[in-house]
């Protein structure tokens, strides 16, 4: 997905894998960020999208976008958004309906 929306003009920084919410945090605040993507494989969404929200809102970065990616079934969905996940993308989903949500989530924003 990084490179995906490298290629699709957005600057991308990863931060690799098995990164702590901490360190994620620290990493959006330093670098500026208005979209954080989180992608999670295992069974620990719930607990990882959720803490990243709460550190972001603890650090006075609550207006950072967070969306979320993995094999995340639907009916935990709803869940990850009541805690303040924006989105959530499962595998199959395409470029650009990621692409979407970040351009018409930029919009809203600025107005």
């Amino acid at each position: 997905m990084a490179r995906a929306l490298r290629d699709s003009g957005y600057e991308v920084i990863y931060t690799g894998i098995r990164q702590t919410p901490e360190s994620i945090v620290k990493t959006a605040t330093q670098e500026d960020v208005d979209f954080l993507g989180l992608s999670l494989l295992s069974g620990a969404y719930k607990e990882l999208f959720t803490k990243v929200v709460e550190i972001l809102k603890e650090n006075g970065a609550g207006d950072i976008i967070v969306f979320g990616g993995g094999t995340i079934p639907a009916g935990d969905i709803p869940f990850l958004k009541e805690k303040g996940v924006r989105a959530v993308f499962t595998p199959g989903t395409r470029i650009k309906e990621i692409v979407n949500f970040i351009e018409s989530s930029s919009k809203a924003g600025n107005n």
